[in-house]
């Protein structure tokens, strides 16, 4: 009898498995659940960074710098001073000799000497004395006439040192708030703290595991291909 070749398809090679194709994401080890988990962890991670850095950023300009230069930080409350100070400005106002002062700078005095109540005003005149004594006219930028009586040293709060839009309003609320602020941000970098040791540990875990769970694969299939299983017939 004459042999007949038997095609061979849909048979397996001598000592070489038929491995299914993977699909989709599975062939990458990453399904799209795990994968929407890795951007979102990112995302928070990338929000809770930008807050810290806002709330230290914040702490450094209204505490952390008034306290090491000896200045005093004010929110501008009226219009007198627009267009360069408008109301919810930050001042940041330091020391400075009685001598120094110059036509033209921004002034902190009280309106009454001992009293808190102060008004930052621009110096448009000096006088002194014939003892020596300086007085100081000032007037704010969007008035027409001058402030009503002459300032005089004992008056004087400091210079204006520099100036920040829009932080005034938080200047206020961290003034008013002060006695339990502190206690407050402590408690919110150290949950930050704690939730991103958690996150890493977990990351970690989650990656190890899925390291493992590819390695067993592998090693599986490299056994199946030294010891292919043994054909009926």
């Amino acid at each position: 009898m004459t042999g007949f070749d038997v095609p061979n398809h849909g048979r397996r090679a001598a000592g070489r498995p038929v491995v299914p194709a993977a699909k989709g994401s599975r062939a990458r080890g990453t399904t799209p659940r795990a994968a929407w988990r890795e951007v979102a962890h990112a995302v928070l991670l990338g929000l809770s960074t930008g807050v810290v850095i806002l709330v230290a950023a914040l702490a450094v300009v209204l505490i952390v710098v008034p306290k090491v230069t000896g200045s005093v930080p004010l929110s501008v409350l009226t219009q007198s001073m627009e267009p360069s100070l408008p109301p919810g400005t930050l001042l940041v106002v330091r020391p400075v000799a009685v001598d120094d002062i110059r036509i033209g700078d921004v002034v902190t005095y009280q309106i009454a000497s001992g009293q808190p109540a102060v008004v930052s005003h621009r110096v448009v005149g000096i006088t002194t004395s014939s003892t020596g004594q300086r007085t100081f006219v000032l007037k704010g930028d969007a008035n027409a006439l001058p402030d009503g009586a002459p300032v005089t040293a004992p008056q004087v709060r400091g210079v204006l040192w520099y100036s920040i839009p829009g932080l005034g309003v938080v200047n206020q609320a961290v003034n008013g708030a002060r006695s339990w602020l502190v206690p407050t941000m402590a408690a919110i970098l150290l949950t930050y703290g704690a939730l991103m040791v958690g996150l890493g540990t977990r990351s970690a875990v989650q990656r190890r595991r899925r390291r493992a769970v590819r390695g067993g694969r592998a090693h599986r299939a490299a056994q199946e291909e030294r010891h292919p299983a043994s054909s009926a017939g």
